[in-house]
């Protein structure tokens, strides 16, 4: 699902986005509206693809213990600063503080969506703020009926003029993606006391209803329209199961459990919230981070790094079993861990040039001398899923879909056989340098004395943006390569500030990124993928593609009606991708890995999108006794 996109420069964008037709109709007890020939029943959830897998008497979702202990203080730390708590506007999008809204480790605490997102599905929203979801065959409307028990944290019931507001707003400050999930909707309509009507113009797909299900709903009368988009530092007021309590700008802030909270017993929400504060402590750097966790300041420690998880863990609390290292075993696809090629970078146009580069990344050498052999080598955006392409030959119904876009696919691709190159370990492999050395030949690039030089004349040259010790490490590594070939590699580290502006801004000819893989790829795409978003400041396009192979198979995923047509569209996807050679593929590991103080405990079942921080629970006693 969605990626929380970054950014503060978008104006080209919005002002796209105002040319769109908008049309906002407060009807109340207008009946007659409510009526149309494709009209469906009212629902208690909505499905990608399918039905959902809960009937609409469940009790609960799978994955959590509905009868967690409730109560205790959970400490959190967190890499970076803050200094904004509007977590949906473009200008606070590098620095909102965590916990607020559309946070993936902490939850909404604050924040609300219509209808929440089940983690035991590929694709799955059920009723939150919205009883109820009705639409239609071709998805061509989407209407919620809000719960009449929903209330703001100040007591105030949530109404359709809310979710109004929000839409307004949305539309004229939120970040980029928000105006891409609304752009359809054509007219949004009041219908009776709590319904809400959403109606779609032909740009509309099958996510979209789902997309508009994932919005927050903001209270009218806590915002003033006129500051909307100014960061602020005032605590925001939401339907959430929190409130904010203190803010220590860039430091810390703590949530207060609203004991009067709405849904505390709603299906969707139990074995969720389980502590009565939780404080989010922010750290300058990784290592002071972790040292907060040693020392039981902090109470669990997400940990990727596999030199990190076998060598760090040699202190007190570890060997005599107050500190557990947990491994979760994850259905979803593995994400796809690169060096970004900036392809608006002239060095980088030529995909040729790009694909030497990536042959030269000898992650054999890395992952024996910087890991410990813990990675496996990554070849797909959608790694270990059946969404993958890799090692499969396309199929006729993919061969049909990619028919438009000729050269689009490499033929080793296409046929399946494609794998990054494999090396013999040294940091040096001959082979594999006399095969990239081809490939720049063939781009127009000659020695000349020691380095490089392509057909302007140029040394072949670029620098690697990075953030931390681990990404210095890895690009060290890879420059000590390149260099064998004559090209140089410059490597320049900044703080996170810096590199979050230089991100935004695509200031940088090569980053490290992650793109977070889903079960249900759809809209977010455009905003790594997309033509559309190459030119607008803050998205995840980050190596400034523009590709109408990509644009296409991005509206057959989104309009896919059966899981058969979306894994072939995916898969189409995923070889177009892998071909564009836009990402040197690093790795990944194959379970996620998690420390953390053992009065701190968790469910048995782990979710199909692996475990939440929020159904997490305290045992106060064995943490009165650590």
């Amino acid at each position: 699902m969605t990626d929380m996109l970054r950014g503060d420069c978008i104006l080209t964008f919005l002002a796209r986005q105002r040319t769109l037709s908008f049309l906002v109709v407060v009807l109340a007890g207008a009946a007659g509206l409510m009526a149309g020939p494709s009209r469906a029943e009212p629902s208690h959830a909505l499905a990608m693809q399918g039905e959902p897998e809960l009937s609409a008497d469940f009790d609960h979702v799978p994955s959590v213990n509905p009868d967690a202990p409730q109560g205790g203080t959970m400490r959190y730390g967190v890499y970076g600063s803050f200094d904004n708590l509007n977590p949906v506007i473009v200008r606070g999008a590098l620095t909102t503080a965590r916990g607020i809204w559309f946070d993936r480790e902490f939850g909404n605490l604050v924040f609300e969506p219509l209808m929440q997102r089940s983690r035991d599905e590929a694709f799955t929203m059920y009723g939150l703020l919205a009883e109820t979801v009705e639409t239609d065959e071709q998805r061509s409307f989407v209407e919620f009926q809000l719960n009449p028990e929903a209330r703001f944290s100040d007591g105030e019931p949530v109404r359709p003029e809310d979710v109004l507001f929000t839409v307004e707003m949305l539309r004229e400050h939120g970040r980029p993606f928000y105006a891409n999930w609304l752009r359809p909707a054509k007219t949004i309509e009041k219908v009776g006391e709590h319904g809400v009507r959403f109606t779609f113009d032909e740009t509309a797909d099958r996510e979209t209803p789902l997309l508009i299900a994932g919005l927050p709903v903001l209270p009218e009368h806590a915002f003033d329209r006129e500051t909307f988009e100014r960061t602020t530092l005032k605590p925001v007021i939401g339907s959430g199961p929190y409130v904010i309590d203190d803010v220590r700008p860039g430091q810390q802030i703590t949530y207060r459990k609203n004991p009067d909270y709405w849904g505390r017993d709603l299906p969707i929400k139990k074995g969720f919230d389980n502590y009565d504060r939780i404080v989010i402590d922010y750290f300058r750097d990784a290592n002071a981070q972790f040292e907060a966790f040693k020392k039981g300041n902090t109470y669990v420690y997400p940990d990727g790094d596999p030199n990190h998880w076998r060598t760090a863990y040699d202190f007190p609390a570890v060997r005599d079993g107050r500190v557990i290292k947990d491994r979760f075993e994850v259905g979803a696809p593995s994400n796809m861990l690169g060096f970004v090629f900036n392809t608006r970078r002239q060095v980088f146009e030529d995909r040729k040039v790009r694909e030497a580069l990536a042959m030269l990344f000898d992650f054999e050498w890395v992952n024996r001398n910087l890991f410990y052999e813990a990675y496996a080598r990554t070849s797909s955006f959608f790694e270990n899923s059946e969404l993958s392409s890799s090692g499969i030959p396309a199929s006729a119904a993919e061969r049909e879909l990619l028919a438009p876009f000729p050269g689009a696919v490499a033929p080793d691709v296409m046929d399946g056989t494609y794998r990054p190159a494999t090396t013999d370990g040294s940091g040096a492999d001959r082979d594999v340098m006399r095969r990239a050395l081809k490939l720049l030949n063939d781009a127009g690039y000659r020695f000349e004395g020691r380095s490089l030089v392509g057909p302007d004349g140029r040394p072949l040259s670029f620098e690697v943006l990075a953030q931390t010790n681990e990404q210095e490490r890895i690009a060290l590594a890879y420059k000590r390569t390149l260099s064998r070939l004559g090209i140089d590699l410059k490597l320049r580290t900044v703080d996170d500030s810096q590199y979050q502006a230089r991100r935004a801004s695509y200031d940088y000819d090569m980053i490290f990124a992650t793109y977070a893989a889903s079960l249900s790829p759809g809209a977010e795409q455009v905003y790594r993928w997309g033509s559309g978003s190459r030119d607008v400041e803050g998205t995840f396009n980050f190596a400034g593609v523009a590709d109408p192979a990509l644009d296409a198979l991005i509206q057959k995923i989104v309009t896919a009606r059966s899981r058969e047509d979306f894994v072939t569209a995916v898969r189409a996807y995923d070889r177009v991708l892998v071909s564009g050679q836009y990402v040197i593929p690093l790795f990944h590991l194959p379970e996620q890995r998690l420390a953390r103080w053992a009065f701190v405990e968790h469910p048995e079942k782990t979710p199909l999108y692996g475990y939440q921080l929020p159904t997490f629970w305290l045992d106060e006693a064995a943490m009165a006794n650590r």
